[in-house]
């Protein structure tokens, strides 16, 4: 029987538009669908927009739109951007889907049974920025580090709240069970561990004056939190697509740092609330950096994903992004180290090997049949699992002994065109014969430019344009 793997992204709040965080996070997700799919598992890839909340209705009248019509807009552009990165999801969520809102109504109304759900009031500190309420190990300076200090608030309100205190004790201890622990790497999970064992207060499920949102099953005079409607998305996908309920439960959910708590405190307990298996695995990046400070629209320090493809094309962008993915520490990247990258590992590095590969293939009239033994070198596995894209692509580029680098050195070294015909045909069939291995490893970096090397050693060998030009 053919195993299943559910991955998911975060889904991305449309009160903007994508930028270079929520595509390394797509990306990255979109290499470990493209891996498994590679190994004859049966996939579902999920990504998608979180649509409500009060950010949203703000934004949309700054622009004076309706709330639906801004969700449209910024919905499709994010629709428009994984398209144009070949990002291969199965499914993309919109929260406004009717769907969607069903089985999260009935999910919190489950919870609401079960006794896990009150109404009291609250008095704190929120994040407009973050829309949610702070508890003092989220503050620096007093307020919200994620946000202007402005953003950071007193406010009081009647809400409905859950019993998330209950759930700490199970949760610590599933987390500290290596057997049972769902959060990677190891510095997130202890850090939620930490907090668990701090002490936690329940939190509040609802929110009262914010009309853009999902109402209360049980009372129409409020909305579901954004944040915990967010997180039901994960299922909801599951139940309300053909045959799609089988994936549940998910595999990995791939996400930033900034979202750790709520997905792997918040969402686990309101598993265990309902009853519902909970996620295999949680994996939280760092985020990348730009000179030391992390990217933000109000530091103008954003790459979006559209300078990326202009600049670096399509699969030279999923390199670049894999080859710098923040896995455990923030990333320092730039347009200028991402040209040197570029230039040095595909440009010079891959395109390179391909193209005098081929030239001399040509010359020689070669005909090459299609690679039957091909296979992940050794260490992809471990590494693509663990997320360590970088030391993945490393393998391929640099240590395995038919890595690129390997296969130009002896290129080089061996001086193939100065070589009698026989002999330096026997040799282009082996560093070809190379090539073909290499080309199966980046199929789930670089999709299309494998289908391009594949077309080009099957059959009659003719020279093609450069995959890579040198910038």
């Amino acid at each position: 029987m053919t195993s299943k793997y559910y991955i998911t992204t975060p889904i991305y709040y449309v009160n903007d538009v994508p930028h270079i965080g929520h595509t390394c996070t797509t990306v990255a997700a979109d290499i470990l669908a493209r891996y498994h799919r590679l190994n004859g598992e049966n996939v579902f890839f999920l990504t998608g927009t979180d649509e409500h909340g009060a950010k949203v209705a703000q934004a949309a009248a700054k622009k004076d739109l309706t709330p639906e019509d801004f969700c449209n807009k910024i919905s499709t552009r994010f629709q428009k951007t994984w398209e144009n990165l070949n990002i291969s999801n199965d499914f993309f969520i919109r929260t406004t889907d009717p769907r969607h809102v069903k089985v999260a109504s009935q999910l919190l109304k489950k919870i609401y049974e079960n006794g896990d759900i009150y109404k009291d009031v609250y008095q704190g500190l929120y994040c407009i920025g973050c829309e949610k309420f702070l508890t003092e190990s989220d503050l620096e300076d007093g307020h919200c580090p994620l946000h202007p200090p402005e953003q950071t608030i007193n406010q009081k309100e009647e809400n409905w709240f859950f019993r998330l205190s209950k759930y700490a004790p199970k949760l610590i201890e599933l987390i500290e069970n290596d057997e049972t622990n769902y959060i990677y790497p190891e510095g997130k999970r202890r850090e939620v561990l930490a907090k668990l064992k701090a002490g936690i207060h329940d939190i509040s499920f609802s929110r009262a004056n914010v009309d853009w949102g999902i109402p209360i099953p049980w009372d129409k005079s409020q909305t579901i939190y954004v944040w915990v409607e967010a997180l039901i998305n994960y299922y909801s996908a599951t139940q309300f697509l053909e045959n799609k309920e089988k994936f549940w439960p998910a595999d990995v959910h791939v996400l930033g740092k900034e979202i750790l708590w709520f997905h792997t405190a918040i969402w686990q307990a309101m598993l265990l609330s309902v009853g519902l298996p909970l996620p295999q695995k949680t994996f939280v990046h760092s985020f990348y950096i730009m000179k030391d400070k992390k990217m933000s629209k109000s530091l103008g320090n954003l790459i979006t994903p559209e300078e990326l493809i202009s600049q670096f094309g399509i699969d030279g962008s999923r390199y670049l992004i894999a080859s710098s993915f923040p896995a455990q520490n923030d990333s320092n990247v730039s347009l200028k180290r991402y040209t040197k990258t570029y230039n040095a590992d595909l440009a010079n590095g891959l395109g390179n090997l391909v193209s005098r590969t081929a030239n001399l293939a040509e010359k020689n009239d070669l005909k090459i049949s299609p690679h039957k033994q091909v296979k992940f070198f050794n260490g992809i596995d471990k590494s693509i699992n663990a997320f360590n894209l970088p030391k993945s692509l490393d393998i391929i580029w640099n240590t395995d002994k038919n890595s690129v680098s390997s296969i130009n050195q002896r290129f080089t070294q061996e001086k193939v065109w100065e070589l009698p015909e026989k002999k330096q045909q026997e040799v282009l069939r082996e560093i070809i014969s190379d090539i073909q291995q290499i080309t199966y490893n980046i199929k789930p970096f670089m999709p299309t430019t494998a289908k391009k090397i594949d077309k080009i050693f099957s059959g009659k060998v003719t020279a093609p344009d450069p995959l890579f030009p040198r910038l």
